[in-house]
């Protein structure tokens, strides 16, 4: 298994993998947007993506990282937005491996936290999260405000 930074060149290899993870979260599958998003995130440097890939260089999983800041500790912080393993690379410890990595990376850019969220369904998520150490906020609520297109 070989866990690395991507860049511009490894969309090809993500980009199913991040269609895949939208329909998961039942979004229509789109292979053209999920190329599109991807290939921006990386060409503007608006995101850090991980992936992992089995010796073959078939694509097992992928984290996506956002940076922002958290003006009440006056520090950066990152956002863990995404996070997907193959279904058939699952229980292979590819999901550790990523999250591993994201907090490693934020660590060594100063970070003062990683924040994830996850469906309230998601319990294997939620599980794995909560073995490596991840606490569930009981504090904040999450509100969205939606712009209708």
């Amino acid at each position: 298994m070989q866990l690395t930074q991507a860049n511009t060149n490894d969309v090809g290899a993500i980009a199913p993998l991040f269609d895949a993870y939208r329909q998961f979260y039942e979004q229509a599958p789109d292979l053209d947007l999920a190329y599109a998003y991807v290939t921006e995130r990386l060409e503007r440097e608006e995101a850090t993506i991980f992936m992992c890939r089995d010796d073959d260089q078939t694509a097992l999983g992928f984290t996506l990282l956002y940076p922002t800041f958290c003006s009440v500790a006056a520090s950066k912080v990152y956002v863990l937005y995404d996070l997907f393993v193959a279904e058939s690379a699952r229980r292979r410890g590819v999901a550790t491996a990523l999250l591993s990595r994201a907090q490693s990376f934020a660590m060594e850019h100063g970070a003062a936290w990683l924040k994830l969220e996850t469906a309230i369904d998601n319990a294997p998520g939620q599980a794995l999260y909560e073995k490596l150490g991840w606490e569930r906020d009981e504090a904040f609520y999450t509100y969205h405000y939606s712009f209708d297109s």
